[in-house]
């Protein structure tokens, strides 16, 4: 099957799930606790199903990894990897930064991604060899070369700030950059592959999360690894994302 029908596919797999999302936003659902108490509501369990519908109807031979529904054929040679909203403690509390997020994996490696913020109003997506995307027009990273002049953006450093020379290192960072911010989840890494801002530094995430994102920052030309600069696979937990000249210049600093 062609790379092209697979992100058509990915693309009408978040159109539907963004219909379901967009009909219970706002509207005060039952929350159930998960066991790393992590929320999960009706929202995330129906979004999921219209993705796999989707996707499973017309690539039923390929296996599934869902945040809601687990794993299924996970020795597939194809693998379809889904949040269907990633974010859900925005989402329960009316913020929009959540999103769903697609990416398919082939062979060990991720080929293509979709991110869906359907509150935030974006579509972000790429395929391999192809380009990336937002909402409908090609983006491309920064061009920043110094440490001085680069915005950095985190998430979530809890484990980083449980290490103290690795912390300590982040600190030193943080006294040379431009600046600091914390836009978290997909937003900054729409940020970082449309350019406007330089690097993504994260210490706890999962592959569900990062993906789709993966691709699309790659496809933009940016770097996309671990904090230790290893390639993303399904047992990532961190990420350095950034354009090349700056993720060699940060990423010395995770790995001593």
């Amino acid at each position: 099957m062609s790379l092209a029908a697979e992100l058509a596919a990915a693309l009408d797999a978040a159109r539907a799930a963004a219909t379901v999302i967009n009909a219970l936003y706002r509207r005060n659902l039952a929350i159930t606790t998960k066991a790393d108490r992590s929320p999960v509501t009706e929202a995330d369990v129906r979004s999921e199903e219209a993705i796999r519908d989707v996707l499973m109807r017309r690539f039923p031979a390929y296996g599934f990894y869902g945040e809601e529904t687990g794993r299924s054929a996970m020795g597939a040679e194809s693998i379809w990897l889904v949040d269907p909203i990633d974010g859900t403690k925005s989402f329960v509390r009316d913020c929009p930064f959540f999103s769903t997020q697609i990416a398919l994996l082939r062979g060990g490696e991720l080929v293509l991604g979709v991110s869906s913020a359907p509150a935030y109003g974006e579509l972000a997506w790429a395929a391999h060899g192809e380009g990336a995307f937002l909402d409908g027009e090609r983006i491309r990273v920064s061009t920043t070369r110094a440490l001085e002049d680069a915005i950095v953006s985190t998430g979530n450093l809890k484990t980083l700030a449980r290490a103290p020379q690795r912390w300590a290192h982040y600190a030193d960072l943080v006294t040379r950059v431009s600046r600091i911010r914390g836009y978290g989840d997909f937003v900054h890494y729409h940020l970082l592959a449309r350019g406007s801002l330089d690097v993504v530094l994260e210490s706890d995430v999962n592959i569900l999360d990062i993906a789709a994102l993966t691709v699309i920052v790659r496809e933009a030309g940016g770097v996309f690894t671990d904090l230790e600069g290893g390639a993303v696979g399904l047992t990532t937990t961190s990420v350095l994302a950034a354009n090349g000249p700056l993720h060699a210049l940060v990423a010395p600093l995770f790995t001593q």
